[in-house]
């Protein structure tokens, strides 16, 4: 007879959820091979967000919808496209989060809205312009009064590189 109050195994603790940000940069490729890496190792999760930025087509309101829509099919077959290598590479499907606005804000929304994400991974940009937008508006701005760490992946790594450090 199973009894669940006499089972002495620990309950299993959520697990962890790394947040990948899809951008039109290609650093965020070696964020997403690490935060693969750190989730096939430890049991995790990865998550992924694309921020559709607004249309500045503003003239027709039509013509603006259509843009829209286009821009959110073009997003989600994206994610979908990177979900099947999550799955791939982790053996489980990422969450997928799709959003409007500014893509700094809808990322500070979702960490503060989704208790279940763990670790922000971002990819920095190699060349000598400065790591990216999105890292610099955080180490200036924000990184201090996160809840969740931030792991910055250099985009110089090769996915080798990447792979010995999962």
């Amino acid at each position: 007879m199973s009894d669940a109050a006499s089972d002495p195994s620990p309950p299993a603790a959520d697990p962890r959820i790394f947040l990948v940000v899809v951008d039109d940069t290609e650093e965020w490729r070696n964020a997403l091979r690490f935060a693969c890496r750190r989730a096939q190792h430890t049991g995790g999760r990865v998550a992924l967000l694309r921020v559709l930025e607004p249309a500045e087509f503003q003239h027709w309101m039509a013509v603006e919808e259509v843009m829209k829509e286009e821009q959110r099919q073009d997003g989600e077959q994206l994610l979908q496209r990177i979900a099947r290598d999550v799955n791939r590479l982790t053996g489980s499907m990422p969450v997928l989060y799709l959003r409007e606005g500014d893509p700094r804000e809808q990322l500070m929304q979702l960490i503060e809205e989704e208790p279940s994400i763990s670790i922000l991974v971002l990819g920095a940009s190699p060349s000598d312009k400065g790591p990216g937008p999105l890292i610099n508006y955080l180490m200036a701005k924000q990184v201090g009064q996160m809840r969740i760490p931030v792991t910055v992946v250099p985009g110089s790594l090769r996915e080798e590189e990447i792979d010995a450090l999962g």
